[in-house]
């Protein structure tokens, strides 16, 4: 079964942070990767677990 891709409001709750904070974070390269699908961000849960693991490492 796929995944559903999370949404910018879907992250910015999971994570607990501001969208604007996640805009800011994707100007800069930071934060987990996200993938256009037309005009929109959406976002892999499986990239977001992963970019979460690396943050615990560094």
């Amino acid at each position: 079964m796929t995944k559903k891709l999370l949404t910018i409001d879907d992250l910015a709750d999971y994570l607990g942070v501001p969208k604007g904070t996640l805009y800011q974070w994707r100007t800069k390269g930071y934060g987990p990767a996200g993938i256009r699908v037309g005009k929109y961000v959406r976002y892999r849960p499986d990239d977001v677990d992963a970019w979460l693991d690396g943050q615990e490492a560094a």
